[in-house]
C-alpha cells in the first residue's frame, strides 16, 4: 500500500470513528434524563418532600416569561421566513404559556383542590406537544406568504384560552379525582413527543437544529414520564420540571440560532454540509467569473476587430501601429506600411449588389491572410480600403509582400451568387524614418502613393 492510499485510508477510519463517537453523544444526551429518572425512583425517599409555595411560583413565573419571550423570538423568525415549522413552533410556546400559566398561580389550591393545581400542566404538555409534531409534519413546506403569516393568532389565543377554562371545569367535575385523566394526557404527550423525535432521526433531517429538536423532544417525553412516576412535592416531580426545563433551553438554543443565523430550522447546515456549499458557490462563482471573462474578451474582440472581415478595424489598427513606432524609436528597427484600395469597387456594388460586395471583401481578405506572414498586421480603414502593418520589414522586402499580394488578389475569382466577380487592387507604400516621421506623416506617405498608384493606371505598387 503506498503512502497516499494509506493516509487516505486512516483519513476514512478516523472520520468513521468520528461518526460513531458523534452518535454515541448524541444516545448520551438523549438518555441521561432517563437515568436520573431510574436513579431518583430507586433511592427517593417516600416521606421526603420539598414543598415550597413561593419558590414554585417564583419558578413558573420565570418559566412563563421565558417561553413568551421565546414565543416573540421564533414569531419574528417566522414573520422574516415564512416557515410553517416555525409558525406552529411560535404557536408551541405560546399555548405552553398560556396554558401553564394557571399552574403557578394557583399554587395555594394545592391542598383545597389539587386537581385544579395538578391539571394544568398535563394540559400545557399535551398543547405542545400537538403543536410540536405539527411543526415536524410541516418540515420542508414551501414558504408561507406575507399574507398567512399574520393571520390565525387570534384564533389559536382564543383555543388556548378556552384549554384554560375547561381545564377548570375539569378540576371542578367529578372527573377531578379520576387519576386515568392526567395520566392519560401524559401519555398522549410522550407519544406526540417520541413520534415527533423518531420522525427527525428516521427521516434522516440531520442538520445541527433538528438533532436538537429531536434530543429536546425526547427530554419532554422523558419529563412527562417522571411526572407519571411522581407525586406532588416529591423527588420526581422536581426532577420532571427539570428534565422538561432543560429540554425547553435546548429547544430556546435552537430557536436563537435560527433568529441569528438562517431564519430556519430545516436550512440550517453542518460543518460538512457548509463545507460542501461553500465549494459549490465557489464553483459557481468561478464559472460566472470565467463566463465574465470570456464576455470581455469576446467584447475586447468585437471593439478591436471590423464585424464584416474579422481583421482589426481603424481604431485598432492605428493603436498598433502607435505602439509599434513607439518600438521602432526604441529599437531602431525597420517599419513599412501599405494602404491598399480594391479597384473600381463601387461598380461591384452597383451592378452585383451590396451582399455579393461583401463576399468580395471577405475573399479577399482570406487571400490577404494567406501571403501575410504572421507578424504582419492586416486592418480594415475604410469601406473597401485596408492597410497592411510590416514590422522589422525593410523597403525592398516591403515591396516584395506588396508584390505579391497584388498579384494573389489580381489572380484570385470570387463566386457568391452565381456571379463571378475579379478584382484588383492598388497600393501604395512607405517606409518609416524614425527621423522625421510620426504616425500621421506615414500614414500620409502611405495615401499619397496609394493615390499615385491609381493615377498610374491601378492594379500596381507604387513606388515602382
Amino acid at each position: 500500500m503506498t503512502e497516499p492510499d494509506s493516509a487516505q485510508l486512516y483519513k476514512r477510519l478516523l472520520n468513521r470513528m468520528v461518526v460513531h463517537y458523534s452518535r454515541l453523544l448524541l444516545a448520551v444526551w438523549i438518555i441521561v434524563p432517563l437515568a436520573l429518572i431510574i436513579y431518583i425512583e430507586a433511592e427517593q425517599d417516600p416521606l421526603r418532600l420539598y414543598e415550597d409555595h413561593p419558590f414554585h411560583v417564583v419558578a413558573i413565573t420565570l418559566a412563563i416569561l421565558l417561553s413568551g419571550f421565546i414565543s416573540f423570538v421564533s414569531w419574528r423568525s417566522y414573520l422574516a421566513s415564512g416557515e410553517p415549522m416555525l409558525r406552529w413552533i411560535t404557536l408551541g410556546f405560546l399555548g405552553f404559556s398560556i396554558v401553564y400559566a394557571p399552574h403557578g398561580f394557583l399554587t395555594h389550591t394545592a391542598h383545597t383542590n389539587p386537581w385544579l393545581f395538578l391539571l394544568y400542566g398535563p394540559a400545557s404538555r399535551v398543547v405542545m406537544a400537538l403543536c410540536f409534531f405539527v411543526a415536524i409534519w410541516k418540515t420542508g413546506h414551501i414558504a408561507d406568504t406575507v399574507t398567512q403569516r399574520s393571520r390565525g393568532w387570534l384564533p389559536a389565543l382564543f383555543i388556548f384560552l378556552l384549554i384554560d377554562l375547561l381545564v377548570a371545569l375539569l378540576a371542578h367535575s367529578d372527573w377531578r379525582g379520576d387519576l386515568w385523566l392526567r395520566l392519560s394526557m401524559e401519555v398522549m404527550s410522550i407519544s406526540l413527543y417520541m413520534f415527533s423525535a423518531l420522525w427527525v432521526l428516521f427521516s434522516r433531517r440531520h442538520n445541527a437544529l433538528m438533532l436538537l429538536y429531536a434530543v429536546a423532544m425526547f427530554w419532554f417525553a422523558q419529563s412527562s414520564l417522571s411526572f407519571i412516576l411522581g407525586l406532588p412535592w416529591n423527588h420526581q416531580w422536581w426532577l420532571a420540571h427539570l428534565i422538561f426545563a432543560g429540554g425547553f433551553l435546548l429547544l430556546s438554543h435552537g430557536v436563537v440560532q435560527v433568529f441569528l443565523t438562517t431564519g430556519s430550522f430545516s436550512k440550517i447546515y453542518t460543518q460538512t454540509e457548509l463545507l460542501e456549499q461553500v465549494l459549490k458557490e465557489k464553483a459557481q462563482a468561478d464559472a460566472a467569473m470565467e463566463k465574465l471573462q470570456q464576455a470581455n474578451s469576446q467584447l475586447e474582440h468585437l471593439a478591436s476587430t471590423d464585424s464584416l472581415t474579422g481583421v482589426a478595424n481603424r481604431r485598432e489598427f492605428m493603436q498598433r501601429t502607435e505602439q509599434e513606432i513607439a518600438r521602432v524609436l526604441r529599437n531602431n528597427n525597420d517599419l513599412c506600411l501599405l494602404s491598399m484600395d480594391l479597384d473600381h469597387f463601387k461598380k461591384v456594388n452597383d451592378k452585383y449588389g451590396h451582399q455579393v460586395g461583401d463576399e468580395v471583401l471577405k475573399s479577399v481578405i482570406s487571400v490577404c491572410e494567406q501571403v501575410l506572414r504572421p507578424g504582419d498586421l492586416l486592418g480594415r480603414v475604410g469601406g473597401e480600403e485596408f492597410a497592411v502593418l510590416l514590422p522589422e520589414t525593410e523597403f525592398s522586402q516591403a515591396r516584395g509582400v506588396a508584390e505579391r499580394l497584388r498579384s494573389a488578389i489580381e489572380a484570385h475569382q470570387t463566386h457568391s451568387n452565381d456571379v463571378t466577380v475579379q478584382c484588383t487592387v492598388s497600393i501604395g507604400l512607405a517606409e518609416f524614418d524614425a527621423k522625421q516621421d510620426s504616425l500621421k506623416e506615414l500614414l500620409k506617405k502611405s495615401d499619397d502613393q496609394l493615390y499615385q498608384a491609381k493615377h498610374n493606371g491601378r492594379n500596381r505598387v507604387e513606388p515602382q
